[in-house]
């Protein structure tokens, strides 16, 4: 009996390891645990009028590197790059550790569209170790800026910028981030000017409403906000005043990506230039473990059509499914899984 006694205790802390163990399981009925839809933020799917020129541009201009040059075709191709005839050409191009894909549309030419930086509602931000230096290159190649020379202050913000465009108009940002300033990797020694992309922006029409669809829904965290209304917000809304509100959210890996609200702004434009019919556009990739998955949590959301999920034979252009789907506001994005 003495050494049943002696037992009883220990069997009861067995006992209540096993009922934390299952309280704490994730497959225990009414668990909240919901892995996020988006693994990592895989760049951008940029389209190109001219796939020569621009590959030209974005490796002796920025010094990016080909990665893979690739051609598909069918149906698939169709509904998630909205080529026209079925047909694209896409080259990825890394620079540090992120990626851009160019596509070409075979069967449709995409015009080039005029100069607009102070109301483009999409860029990514390519970072550099020293713009002076940036600028000098970027004029010795003959790419004008779209906003005024940097501004001189290193302690405006803690960031140096500038805008150009790539040869289809395009926003690109330049930035420098001061010392202690930016993801800890910008700050490293490095020989080379141009080191990769911090992020890709888009312009929201209302941050809250964003945030239910990046955060809520795709998963992406919040790791910075801010609200700016000076000089180097000045500079990147092509020296007009008025503040912005930025938001950042990333993935676990990739770029990050901000979103832009300008309060009041009338000129500055939520919604992409070349949404509605045009389904041939600029497009942020995001990787996602299964996109069933992820297109049936997107399905679920109060007034979302279910996107639709194709499989890609061979995997030709390194993942074998994916949808096409647009946030509030109508900017093109794509969910692959591998």
């Amino acid at each position: 009996m003495s050494g049943r006694l002696r037992l009883a205790p220990a069997l009861l802390v067995a006992a209540l390891g096993v009922t934390l163990v299952l309280y704490m399981s994730p497959s225990r009925a009414g668990s909240t645990v919901n892995p996020s839809p988006a693994r990592a933020v895989g760049g951008v799917a940029i389209p190109v009028a001219d796939m020569e020129r621009s590959i030209a541009f974005y490796s002796t201009v920025l010094f990016f590197e080909k990665v893979s040059d690739v051609e598909a075709s069918g149906p698939e191709v169709e509904s998630l790059f909205g080529a026209s005839d079925g047909r694209i050409r896409v080259v990825t191009m890394s620079l540090g550790s992120e990626r851009i894909e160019l596509v070409h549309s075979g069967g449709r030419h995409i015009e080039a569209h005029a100069p607009e930086s102070a109301d483009s509602s999409e860029h990514i931000a390519i970072v550099v170790n020293d713009l002076d230096q940036a600028l000098l290159w970027l004029r010795r190649n003959h790419v004008a800026e779209t906003a005024p020379e940097p501004d001189r202050d290193p302690s405006a913000g803690g960031v140096r910028t500038l805008s150009i465009e790539d040869p289809d108009g395009h926003a690109l940002e330049i930035l420098q981030f001061q010392a202690g300033k930016g993801d800890a990797r910008w700050q490293r020694p490095s020989d080379r000017v141009f080191l990769g992309i911090d992020h890709a922006a888009v312009v929201v029409g209302d941050t809250e409403t964003s945030l239910r669809f990046y955060r809520d829904l795709l998963g992406l965290r919040v790791v910075g906000g801010s609200e700016s209304p000076g000089t180097e917000q000045e500079i990147l809304n092509d020296g007009q005043g008025g503040h912005a509100r930025v938001t950042t959210l990333r993935a676990a890996k990739g770029p990050a990506i901000q979103l832009h609200e300008y309060p009041g702004r009338k000129d500055v434009r939520s919604s992409p230039r070349n949404a509605g019919g045009d389904r041939a556009r600029w497009r942020t990739v995001l990787i996602t473990a299964d996109a069933g998955a992820a297109a049936g949590k997107l399905g679920n959301a109060a007034g979302r059509a279910r996107p639709a999920v194709v499989s890609l034979a061979d995997a030709p252009l390194d993942f074998r499914r994916g949808f096409a789907a647009e946030d509030p506001d109508g900017h093109g994005l794509q969910l692959r899984s591998r």
